[in-house]
């Protein structure tokens, strides 16, 4: 691979790159992917597995690989938004939520939006079972789905090295992949209540073995993508040592895509045949073109976001909301007062992960999450996959994550998340500028059900709390439920889990975007592969999902153009 670089960028760990080389116009690439990010880098990876299969990458942001606030599992929570990591999207006014307008973080750089997220769920087997169903490809189905699971999965053991026994299901995981999988590398205080109150709660909070399993209902251990005390991301994971020297193989960032374009059909009932890349790397004082001529495919791994604003507009995005409950605790040994309020241990605890990878800050805020199913009757219709799919998501954090920190008090937080929500929005051009950012409206809770979701969730935290173990150490609500609704209307935010806007549908399908091989209708030349594609938001975190998507994408393109 060629990454043609400038010196790291001063005090920010960023790497830049020089300019556009006139002779990269002249190299016969068989694929342009555009995008560097959770998909775009699997596939860049796995096509130069042949060596004589030539892909270039074009990347708008830069590496991630030394950025502090990537690679530092804590800092997540300052990923986003405003660095120079975020494209530093805002949606347009939510009016379910009154009105608001909210920061929509999206991963600028080499990695993308693995680049400062790291949760690792699959969702349960039913919502890949019916992403077959409703493609018609039995290849989108949870049986064919799970090698390219283990193929992406390089599961490891936490910084700490603590004995792991009874917080996974060993048979369910692959140790020699390519993205680092570990469970929580730093304990917390709550960690210990978790368990005892699935046992004191056992029909309600159930203990899940492995949230990976395909069956996702229960609490479980929070798997995220790190190795080593180090956030892995699909540019550490796939552009990699091993794979930055294959000469086949070509990344250019600072390359911002502005449009794919087609060639002249040989006659008016020809498809387009979409053939040359625009992009600049000046803001757009320069626009340059590569046109290959022997280029077999055009990639676009933009993202949710991306990828639409290239095809100019979508319909159908979806996206979890979320939305965080706090209590005040008997507790110092909590996240604001052992971190946040104390400056000398937030040198120290970077120190100690600068020097061993290990410590507080090798951990995210969460040890534990869970999923869970509103009971029967209490919905209209069921939206999500199956029965045996959660509805609603927990996430445990032993005191605050990031943001406003008060001054006083000691917290657990709960974050609540509808992971099945109905609401459906849009991204659409803002500016004939293809430099302008796209106006994203997820449309959060503008159906009813999704706020019925929300409402019955935060009960089920409720009820959690009421387990015997939490008596001598939960002290008082401090979120105020009285008015339920305008708490949820007014403090309810995003996981920032888009999918859905280049959605597959059936081959010949009059709606959707790409068929089940992934390739755009209606034209030749183009194939999507990244988070929009997907016809319905997975019941998990969107990550381990994308990744898999990537690695059989990869498989397809290859079989296909293989001769």
């Amino acid at each position: 691979m060629t990454m043609e670089l400038n010196p790291t960028l001063p005090g920010t760990g960023l790497v830049g790159l020089s300019n556009y080389q006139n002779s990269h116009s002249a190299r016969d690439f068989d694929y342009i992917i555009v995008g560097g990010g959770t998909a775009g880098n699997v596939l860049a990876n796995r096509l130069t597995e042949q060596q004589s299969t030539s892909v270039l990458v074009l990347e708008a942001g830069q590496s991630t690989a030394d950025v502090l606030v990537s690679q530092v599992p804590f800092f997540c929570t300052s990923a986003t938004p405003k660095t120079l990591v975020d494209w530093n999207f805002t949606t347009t006014p939510q009016s379910g939520f009154n009105g608001r307008s909210i920061p929509y973080g999206r991963g600028f750089g080499l990695g993308g939006s693995s680049a400062y997220y790291m949760t690792y769920t699959r969702g349960s087997s039913q919502d890949y079972d019916r992403y077959a169903s409703v493609t018609g490809d039995q290849g989108w189905g949870w049986i064919k789905m799970v090698p390219y699971m283990l193929k992406s999965e390089r599961f490891v053991a936490p910084a700490d090295h603590h004995n792991i026994t009874g917080e996974f299901n060993p048979l369910v995981h692959n140790y020699d992949g390519m993205n680092s999988v570990s469970l929580p590398e730093y304990p917390q205080s709550i960690d210990g209540r978790i368990g005892q109150a699935t046992e004191e709660l056992p029909d309600e909070f159930p203990f899940n073995l492995d949230l990976n399993s395909g069956y996702n209902l229960g609490i479980g251990w929070h798997q995220k993508s790190i190795g080593n005390g180090t956030r892995s991301t699909s540019e550490t994971a796939y552009l990699g040592p091993g794979y930055v020297d294959r000469e086949n193989l070509h990344v250019l960032v600072h390359a911002y895509a502005t449009r794919i374009l087609a060639a002249n059909a040989s006659d008016s009932g020809s498809l387009p045949r979409f053939d040359t890349v625009e992009f600049t790397q000046d803001a757009g004082a320069t626009i340059q073109t590569l046109s290959p001529a022997n280029l077999k495919e055009i990639i676009l791994s933009a993202g949710s976001i991306g990828t639409p604003h290239i095809l100019l507009n979508s319909g159908n995005l979806t996206d979890h909301p979320m939305v965080n409950i706090e209590w005040t605790v008997n507790d110092t040994d909590t996240i604001e007062n052992v971190y946040w309020r104390n400056e000398t241990y937030q040198t120290e605890a970077l120190e100690e992960w600068q020097s061993s990878r290990t410590g507080f800050v090798s951990n995210t805020f969460s040890n534990h999450q869970g999923f869970f199913r509103v009971e029967d009757g209490v919905l209209e219709t069921d939206p999500c996959s199956g029965g045996r799919t959660g509805s609603f998501e927990l996430i445990f954090a032993g005191g605050i994550p990031g943001g406003t920190i008060p001054a006083t008090g000691d917290y657990m937080v709960m974050t609540v998340v509808v992971v099945c929500p109905l609401s459906r929005g849009s991204v659409t051009i803002n500016s004939t500028n293809p430099l302008t950012p796209p106006l994203i409206n997820p449309n959060f809770l503008s159906e009813a059900q999704d706020m019925t979701i929300m409402q019955y969730a935060i009960q089920k935290a409720l009820k959690f709390v009421t387990a015997p173990v939490w008596e001598d150490y939960v002290l008082a609500l401090s979120t105020n439920i009285t008015d339920l609704e305008g708490t949820i209307r007014n403090g309810t935010g995003t996981t920032n889990h888009p999918v859905s806007t280049a959605s597959m549908s059936p081959r010949n399908a009059s709606w959707g975007v790409v068929d089940p091989d992934l390739k755009l209708k209606q034209a030749v030349g183009v194939r999507i592969v990244d988070a929009s594609v997907l016809p319905f938001i997975p019941s998990g975190h969107t990550q381990a999902a994308v990744y898999a998507f990537a690695e059989r994408a990869a498989d397809l393109i290859k079989g296909e153009n293989s001769g």
